[in-house]
C-alpha cells in the first residue's frame, strides 16, 4: 500500500513537533513565571525584545523575533530565556530536512533517550496563536511545538488548542506544504544559520526519534533589544 506524502508527513509531525500534552513543572528555574503572559503584558514585555541570540556547544545563532501572528507565544518565550529556563536544555529531536526541536526542561539531566522525552514543560500552558492560512514555514523559521490533536488528511482540529508551552522548533528545511498553520510562530533564524545546519546533520539514534548521539546543548538564551 502506498501512503501520500501528506500523510508521510503527519506521521512525522506526529513524532517531530508534539510537545507536552499535560503541564508539567520538571526542573522549571524557580524566577520562572508559573503562567503565560496576558495580551496586554506581552506588549511591554516585547517592547524591548527584538533578538533572541542563542548560544550552543556548536556555535551561536540569532532568532529576530517576530511577534506579529503570535504575540503571547513570543513574549511568553522571552520571558522563559530571560529567566534562564533554556539554560542545559538539549535540542532533544533532530529531523535532518525536517526539524530541531527544543525545550523539555527534562533534558537538563537526562541527555539521552528516555520515556517522556518530549513531555516537558513549564508547569503551565496557553492557547495556541494560529497563524494566517498563508504562513510559509520557511527554512530557518522558528515556531512553538504544541500538543494539537487534528486530522493529518483534512486538517479537522479536534483538540489541544491550549498547548503551547516551552518547547520550540526551527524548521531546517522549506516546510511549505508539508506543515498545516497550527503551530505559533515566534520568529526566524537570520545570523548563525551554519550553526543550525551543524545541528540539523548530527548524528541521531534512529530517523524517528531523532535524539542526537552527542547532545546538543543550549548554554544561554539572551534577548537583545535591535535598534
Amino acid at each position: 500500500m502506498t501512503i501520500s506524502g501528506r500523510r508521510v508527513a503527519g506521521a512525522i509531525l506526529s513524532l517531530a513537533l508534539v510537545a507536552c500534552s499535560s503541564p508539567s513543572a520538571s526542573v522549571v528555574p524557580t524566577d520562572c513565571a508559573t503562567s503565560a503572559p496576558s495580551a496586554d503584558q506581552a506588549t511591554t514585555i516585547l517592547a524591548d525584545a527584538k533578538r533572541a541570540q542563542v548560544a550552543t556547544n556548536l556555535g551561536s545563532f540569532i532568532i529576530e523575533l517576530d511577534a506579529s501572528s503570535a504575540p503571547v507565544a513570543t513574549a511568553n518565550f522571552v520571558l522563559l530565556a530571560r529567566c534562564g529556563f533554556y539554560a542545559g536544555i538539549t535540542f532533544h529531536r533532530v529531523i535532518a530536512g525536517f526539524v530541531a526541536q527544543a525545550g523539555d526542561p527534562q533534558t537538563r539531566s537526562n541527555r539521552g533517550p528516555f520515556e517522556g522525552l518530549g513531555g516537558g514543560g513549564p508547569g503551565y500552558q496557553f492557547e495556541v496563536e494560529l497563524p494566517d492560512e498563508s504562513q510559509p514555514y520557511e527554512r530557518y523559521l522558528v515556531a512553538m511545538a504544541n500538543a494539537m490533536d487534528y486530522d493529518f488528511v483534512t486538517g479537522e482540529i479536534r483538540g489541544g488548542t491550549d498547548t503551547n508551552g516551552s518547547q520550540f522548533f526551527i524548521d531546517l528545511a522549506s516546510l511549505v506544504g508539508q506543515l498545516r498553520p497550527y503551530y505559533s510562530v515566534i520568529g526566524k533564524v537570520v545570523d548563525g544559520t551554519d550553526v543550525v545546519d551543524a545541528i540539523g546533520a548530527v548524528a541521531v539514534n534512529n530517523g524517528q526519534d531523532g535524539v542526537p548521539l552527542e547532545p546538543v546543548i543550549i548554554a544561554s538564551v539572551t534577548i537583545e533589544p535591535g535598534g
